[in-house]
């Protein structure tokens, strides 16, 4: 059984992810968009509360609410749906820029400078994954003849928080020289990949990589831990991530 804190896609739109997660007992913590959905989903072992995402402190408390409800955190997913994103914030209005930076880029900065200072206290084991769900931008359709026919580019926002998500989960995971405690994974699954079209399939996905990982007996290199690994993909063996 895994405790598994989810950060980034919410509930309830975040739901089929969640239960596919839940297998085998294990418990979810995450957000949700409001209170009422945040206790909707409690009876199957999956917990939320909101929080502030323009918020450093407010990070720090939704950290602290996983802790107590979970006791013991095995597992920290940071999710980028891009895909999804592009539904929602699919155009670059100047007044609405600031809400969106605090939504797709600041609350991922503070919920993973806090997670670690949090974790250099504990200095407990737990796995690290930023998975994003990578969408085409504007630029990369016009650069390619042969992928995305038919695609809406993603936001120029939408793109920019993609690529600040990816540098931000890379210098993440220069961490694991320094703490031997941490794991991290690096995965992207692009919209030409088997898994793109189900929340329920790429959650499947992490499962079994965690019960890999947690079979190795070889520590995480840098150089591990920062590449990008391809979804679907199955971990080889002496824990050299998905070549």
């Amino acid at each position: 059984m895994y405790n598994i804190l989810l950060i980034g896609k919410e509930l309830p739109d975040s739901l089929s992810f969640c239960e596919s997660l839940k297998e085998n007992n294990n418990q979810i913590f995450t957000s949700a968009k409001t209170d009422a959905e945040a206790i909707q989903f409690e009876a199957e072992n999956i917990y939320a509360t909101t929080w502030n995402k323009a918020s450093a402190v407010s990070a720090r408390t939704f950290l602290i609410k996983a802790e107590n409800k979970l006791e013991k955190i095995d597992h920290v997913i940071f999710y980028f749906d891009a895909a999804f994103l592009t539904t929602k914030f699919d155009t670059d209005r100047s007044e609405e820029l600031s809400s969106t930076i605090d939504q797709l880029i600041n609350s991922y900065l503070f919920t993973s400078s806090e997670l670690l200072k949090r974790l250099e206290q504990k200095q407990e084991a737990v796995t690290v994954t930023f998975l994003v769900r990578e969408y085409p931008s504007k630029y990369e359709l016009s650069t390619s003849s042969s992928k995305g026919a038919g695609l809406v580019p993603a936001s120029s926002i939408v793109s920019i928080a993609q690529a600040a998500f990816m540098a931000m989960a890379e210098h993440f995971s220069t961490c694991v020289n320094d703490h031997d405690y941490l794991s991290v994974i690096l995965a992207k699954c692009p919209f030409n990949n088997e898994l793109f079209k189900s929340d329920k399939a790429l959650a499947q996905w992490l499962l079994e990589c965690f019960a890999s990982l947690s079979q190795s007996k070889h520590r995480q290199t840098v150089k591990q831990a920062g590449s990008w690994n391809k979804a679907g993909s199955k971990l080889a063996s002496g824990f050299s991530l998905f070549k």
